[in-house]
């Protein structure tokens, strides 16, 4: 199976096929009832720790990715600089950070009690190079934990998309407070018109772009448009913001899919 990551249309959202905008028109035929919604959003937590205890650390791949895609990570630096990641799940950001022996001191936080227990479960967690914890990032509880202007980079690998819209200015505002002036996040989620977003069935659409999974959570679908809005409106400056393409083929099993997420940088001015 190959995978070929390109940039794709990077300044224009996806044009749809008249097939799929009928899919998602079909979405809006019925949509998740305000009480079904609501109850997501009290058992967010729930649902996350329910995922780790299912899948525990075979879910997700190692992110060896994240230095190619983010320079910032690998700059030599002689004095240690601080990291935070934000949706640590089980440690596939950090962990290969910590392998490359890259100076950082790090604290890894998430939604989700399980995916800490994991964490720290892991034969490289050391506190003297990180510090994982369990927090809810849309609260300022963050600032309890990690001082005021004393972080270099965030992280926010695939984790907005998993909170609810109208908390999104309240998440990065506390990324904001937590950032050292001059400091920057690096962020990759997905993108409008991603093929997940198109094979939702009717009765999973929550609001718009934002969907429920079979197992209870979520996901967000950003266009560049919206995403900068969310960062400029809580004091950020647009470093980068564009479209990135995944194309998986398998031509043995038959297997072309397209996956669009959308990768950015924001600094705090």
């Amino acid at each position: 199976m190959d995978e070929i990551t390109d940039d794709f249309n990077p300044t224009q959202d996806r044009i749809l096929t008249e097939s799929e905008i009928q899919k998602l028109q079909m979405q809006d035929t019925r949509l998740v009832s305000d009480f079904q919604a609501n109850k997501l959003e009290i058992e967010a937590k729930k649902h996350w720790d329910l995922f780790y205890k299912r899948n525990e650390n075979r879910f997700f791949k190692d992110r060896h990715w994240v230095t190619r895609e983010f320079f910032e990570l690998a700059e030599l630096s002689d004095e240690k600089r601080v990291l935070l990641e934000i949706g640590c799940g089980v440690g596939n950001f950090i962990f290969p950070l910590i392998e490359d022996n890259i100076n950082f001191f790090v604290y890894a936080c998430d939604l989700s009690s399980k995916a800490i227990d994991l964490v720290k479960s892991n034969k490289l967690y050391d506190e003297t190079r990180v510090i994982a914890f369990q927090t809810d990032i849309t609260t300022e509880h963050i600032l309890s934990v990690v001082a005021l202007n004393s972080v270099d980079i965030v992280s926010l690998i695939f984790v907005l998309s998993a909170i609810h819209p109208e908390k999104f200015t309240a998440t990065v505002s506390n990324i904001y407070k937590v950032l050292k002036p001059g400091g920057i996040v690096l962020f990759r989620d997905y993108a409008l018109y991603d093929l997940a977003q198109i094979r939702f069935k009717p009765g999973h659409k929550i609001a718009e772009n934002f969907y429920m999974r079979q197992d209870g959570t979520r996901s967000y679908y950003f266009s560049r448009d919206k995403l900068a809005e969310i960062f400029t409106n809580c004091g950020f400056e647009v470093i980068f913001n564009n479209y990135v393409q995944r194309r998986t083929v398998n031509a043995k099993e038959g297997i072309d899919m397209e996956r669009l997420f959308i990768q950015a940088k924001f600094k705090k001015t």
